[in-house]
């Protein structure tokens, strides 16, 4: 065996090794959300904790195409899968969940197969799917399977939900969004993405959005259609995560562009929790509480990326203790803040 094979079989074992990993901790995870809740999962209901792993695990074997550190991989595909936009699905029929927990499973053969080669591969495996959602619907309406209203759509109400999301967890009819410490991350992920000249995935994004705001588009509800720009979101603030990670110094601009991102949504959550103080320190309102938790832990995320830039000034690589802060931050948000979206929905 000679010394190319022996490092194959190694990466190959270490790859392995990570994915079961990452498989164990979202079924985990998926049990800590929905243990309270297993007495009254019956029937189809039980597909919701299934589809959550499904969808976190497809995620993140995606985001491998792009993300080559484990970590920033296990974030993308707990971004996704136990997101708020997947965790809001459950309010609908579980099959709902079952769509969008395959739609990062069917972006891989556009990632891997059209890998190194020609674009007249990789761009028809890309429209698969759309494909997919649209058939989909189609069979479901022959089945009188209605999983989605064809009529509910994203509307200016639920865009406040972009920034606080656990505010608005029981009163959007659509919660596209991502938590708080994510969005710096995938501020970095743009800023790559763009830097790089990539624009697949962004076109890919951006016509999933335009076709959720067509309503009944080949009569598939609106709100499926998101689920393309929230996978892709999710992959972004994986690479993201490792572009944080291994900044240089000549990255430190895009670093400082990600804190001020999180220290203005801190400000932008901050201030309508004031609205709601009748008297002075007290908080008569449970939606001051959230906002105000919401503009903390953007806070956190603000923090989080000073720590970083302040590393990248003084040029310090200081790998591990980037890593520890990202994924301490990250995962603090997601814990917290994915347990009170599923007990506020159940």
């Amino acid at each position: 065996m000679n010394r190319r094979h022996t490092r194959w079989v190694i990466n190959t074992a270490k790859n392995l090794n990570t994915t079961i990993l990452a498989a164990i901790v979202y079924a985990a995870f998926a049990v800590y959300l929905y243990r309270p809740y297993f007495n009254t999962l019956t029937s189809w209901r039980w597909l919701l904790p299934i589809n959550l792993w499904a969808a976190a695990f497809g995620c993140y074997v995606l985001s491998l195409r792009w993300v080559g550190a484990f970590p920033a991989s296990l974030f993308a595909g707990a971004v996704y899968g136990f997101g708020p936009f997947m965790l809001n699905l459950s309010k609908f029929h579980p099959v709902a969940t079952s769509l969008a927990a395959s739609i990062p499973w069917l972006f891989c053969p556009a990632a891997f197969f059209g890998k190194n080669r020609r674009n007249w591969i990789s761009i028809p495996l890309s429209v698969l799917p759309f494909l997919v959602i649209v058939l989909f619907f189609q069979v479901a309406a022959q089945y009188r399977l209605f999983a989605v209203p064809v009529h509910i759509g994203p509307n200016p109400r639920d865009l406040f939900g972009i920034i606080a999301p656990a505010v608005m967890a029981d009163r959007a009819v659509v919660l596209a969004a991502f938590y708080h410490v994510p969005i710096a991350a995938l501020t970095m992920g743009l800023a790559m993405v763009l830097a790089a000249r990539r624009a697949g995935p962004l076109t890919i994004a951006t016509l999933g959005v335009i076709l959720s705001l067509c309503p009944s588009f080949a009569q598939v509800s609106p709100i499926m259609w998101l689920s393309v720009p929230m996978v892709c979101g999710s992959v972004l603030i994986g690479a993201g995560m490792q572009g944080l990670a291994c900044a240089g110094f000549s990255d430190r601009k895009w670093v400082l562009l990600a804190g001020i991102v999180a220290g203005a949504l801190a400000v932008l959550t901050l201030l309508p929790a004031a609205g709601y103080f009748q008297t002075f320190l007290g908080c008569d309102s449970s939606d001051a509480i959230l906002l105000t938790q919401a503009g903390k832990t953007y806070i956190l995320a603000a923090i989080t990326m000073a720590a970083i830039f302040f590393m990248v000034r003084a040029k310090l690589r200081l790998s591990t203790a980037r890593w520890i802060i990202l994924c301490l931050a990250m995962a603090v948000d997601i814990f917290f803040t994915a347990r009170f979206i599923v007990d506020k929905i159940l």
